[in-house]
């Protein structure tokens, strides 16, 4: 999963929140130089990972786009998803996604001293252009996915991406409703995260 949903699965806690967030960047065993909540997060986050990556509605939505994407049509959707859990937030959520965003950027800077040096260099543009926010349209998906090609290997195929989305809709939609009450379950439920601002969801 993307960004935006790693922080959603993250419950109340900024410790938690931190460590869903950097666990791309903490390799091995080097999660246990960090607090212990903040180690939490960086488990939670490897294991969000593994159950996405195995997940046959995930496989399904991600045959849409290795085309194009091959190996890296898991990041695509990881970020399509992000986009409908924007679209979606209210269904999921309680709190407005803007407070759920700010309360990111607020933990990110009170704890800028503990963050991997690659996070250090990543958040002030992260901010500075609210990533997050930009997910929930085309055009900000269509911004991500160039800025993604410039800065890493994914491949430079923004105007596919964006048009395939929108050919499949609703049902990258339906995919991406069909999972993430799962993923819900599994994270409460093996992590004792208790997302008290989600809405009842119906299993």
């Amino acid at each position: 999963m993307n960004v935006l949903a790693h922080i959603y699965l993250s419950g109340d806690s900024d410790e938690i929140i931190i460590g869903n967030y950097i666990g791309d960047y903490v390799k091995g065993r080097d999660y246990l130089k960090y607090p212990e909540q903040i180690r939490k997060g960086i488990i939670i986050h490897r294991n969000i990972d593994a159950f996405t990556d195995k997940h046959p509605v995930v496989h399904r939505s991600k045959l849409l786009f290795t085309k194009k994407y091959h190996k890296y049509a898991g990041v695509v959707i990881d970020i399509m998803y992000d986009h409908f859990l924007t679209r979606e937030w209210d269904f999921y959520s309680r709190r407005p996604l803007e407070s759920i965003i700010y309360q990111f950027y607020r933990a990110m800077v009170n704890n800028h001293h503990i963050l991997p040096d690659k996070v250090k260099e990543r958040i002030p543009f992260f901010i500075i252009n609210n990533w997050l926010e930009s997910y929930k349209t085309t055009n900000g998906l269509r911004s991500v996915f160039k800025a993604l090609s410039k800065r890493t290997s994914l491949p430079n195929e923004s105007r596919y991406a964006i048009k395939t989305l929108k050919k499949n809709y609703y049902s990258l939609d339906d995919d991406f409703m069909e999972f993430f009450p799962q993923l819900i379950e599994y994270v409460e439920n093996d992590f004792g995260i208790h997302l008290s601002h989600r809405l009842s969801i119906p299993f």
